[in-house]
Parts: structure tokens; sequence; C-alpha cells
């Protein structure tokens, strides 16, 4: 009797453990697989960084990042050669109705910018330019010395201006500040990507661009690029940069600008990331984590954090 309770009591256990087994949840999958993003150089060093540390915290998944311009994002995203596509503008039209789903992640601007020996340098960062100045010579065509901009008479060097000969958001949001236009819009000698604009208005002492700030500014040191000047935007054009207007010594100083809307919006602009159709697997994760965990490392990167309303909505989006 005592033997065939002890063997009741063992079933018993035995009945408990597998009924245990039988409702316990399946482990969640370990996250895997390739995602790869391509587009604008202006988010290329966030996208470095978040995809590094994404990693981290999922060491199955590999995120592969290559520049190129938004329109090469876009086109890669929408063509299937990329899981994800930067795009440092609006989205056009006609990438949404080729399916194209997208998702502001973070804030930045487009900064003019000039060689720092510049035969004008001490007179623009006093003076600055205005809206019309920089329509003039982009859009207009109007040909203008630095003495001219400056209004230093004496100073006979024609400005030799510069814009982007590919495709991308930082020319598109340039030409929608100066008056509602488009990339193509823009005169100027046609130069390939951000950094190739920064080297050739270094090279160049007349030079007058446009920069990404991540290409504008020393990551190292905050401050602007050896060899080149932001040129101050006159957002009033009274003649002289106002204390409002003069928060140009240092990126950070920059974003706290753009942040509080001292900087005008455009050509400060979100940057989103686009995908074909509603993205979904380790793409999915990816963005969903850049909008989460991925917000802590925007800062320390120079760029600026999108309002909390926004990233809420394009969390509410990802569901």
């Amino acid at each position: 009797m005592r033997r065939a309770g002890v063997l009741a009591v063992l079933a018993l256990v035995l009945a408990g453990s597998l009924a245990m087994v039988a409702v316990a949840p399946a482990a969640k999958p370990e996250l895997s697989g390739t995602v790869r993003v391509s587009g604008a150089w202006a988010m290329y060093p966030m996208m470095v960084r978040w995809a590094g540390e994404f990693m981290k915290v999922s060491p199955k998944v590999r995120v592969d990042v290559s520049g190129g311009g938004a329109g090469k994002g876009a086109a890669d995203a929408l063509g299937g050669l990329v899981d994800i596509g930067m795009i440092s503008r609006a989205i056009h039209p006609d990438e949404a109705a080729k399916g194209g789903w997208w998702v502001p992640v973070v804030k930045d601007a487009v900064l003019p910018t000039a060689n720092a020996a510049n035969p004008a340098a001490k007179e623009m960062a006093v003076r600055g330019m205005t809206q019309r100045q920089f329509a003039a010579l982009w859009i207009d065509g109007k040909r203008m010395t630095w003495g001219e901009v400056a209004g230093k008479p004496q100073i006979r060097v024609p400005v030799r201006v510069y814009t982007r000969a590919d495709a991308c958001g930082a020319a598109d949001v340039w030409a929608l500040y100066l008056g509602n236009k488009k990339q193509e819009d823009l005169l100027g000698l046609g130069v390939n990507n951000d950094p190739g604009v920064a080297e050739a208005i270094k090279r160049d002492k007349s030079g007058l661009g446009y920069n990404n700030a991540g290409y504008a500014y020393d990551p190292k040191t905050d401050r602007p690029v050896k060899g080149l000047m932001i040129i101050p935007i006159d957002r009033n054009g009274n003649g002289k940069v106002d204390k409002n207007e003069s928060f140009y010594a240092t990126r950070a100083s920059v974003a706290t600008a753009i942040a509080d809307g001292r900087y005008p919006s455009p050509p400060a602009r979100d940057l989103n990331l686009l995908t074909k159709g509603k993205p979904t697997g380790a793409t999915a994760a990816f963005i969903r984590w850049i909008l989460s965990d991925g917000q802590r490392y925007v800062q320390s990167e120079g760029f600026i954090l999108l309002p909390k309303a926004k990233v809420e909505a394009g969390l509410k989006k990802l569901k």
C-alpha cells in the first residue's frame, strides 16, 4: 500500500510538470538578418552611430549603411535595392504613389558656407546675408562681387556659387528656402555630395555654397570645419547679425537655434526614413529602436530631437 501511494504521488507530480511544460509560452525568436540602408549624406553620420549601437543589442542583425544622396536613397528603397532609404527632405508625391512608407526620425539643417579666407570674411561675420541675396545668386543668376554682398565696394572679387550635382535633400531644401523653388532651379557650379561641396569651397577663396550641418562642423571640435566659415543668415534684413541671429560658433549652438526656431525652417527640416511598403522583421525592429532607445544618441551626434508628439506618431505608425 505504501509503495502504491508513493507511485501515485509521483504520477501526480509528473502530470503537473507536463502540464506546466505544455502551457509555457514559446521563447521569442532572436532578431536576425541584414538591414540595408542608403541615401542622404545629411543623415549618414547619425545612421552609422545608430547602426553600431543597434548591432550591440541585436548581435545577429547586420546593418549596412552607405551614402549617395536622398535621391539615391529613395530610388534604392523603392527599387528594392535596400531596405531603408535616408531622405533629408519631404517625401515626394510620386514616391508615395510608388508605395513609399516613411517616418521622420531626427531634425537637422542646411547652412550657407564660404571659404574661411574669403576676402570679405570679417564683414560677412558682422553683416551676414539675407534670403534675397542668396536667391539673387542661386536663382536669378546675378553676378555679384563679395564687396557688393558685404557693403565694401573696394572688394572686387566675384562670388563663385556652388551647388549640388547629385539629386539630394540639401539642394531640395535650400531651393525651397530660396522662394519655394526646386533643386533644378539652383544655378552654380555642380559638385557631387556634401563632402565634395565642402572641399570645393575650401579650395576656392571666392566660393559660396551650402552644406548639411554635419559637414559644415567638425565633430571633434564642434566648430566649423577648418577652411570653412558659416555665413550667418540676416533674417530681418537690417544689414547686421543681431544677438538672436548670432549662434554659428558651434554646432551645438546651431542645434539649439534650430530647436527653438531662431534658425529658419527651411533650411532646417526633418530627416525621414523611407521603405517600400510598411516595414517588417528586422527592418521594422531597427526603425522602432531608432524612435525609442536610439533617440538617446541624437544630441551627442549634433542632431536635433524631434518633438515628442512626432516620435509617438511614428511609433504608432509602425504598429
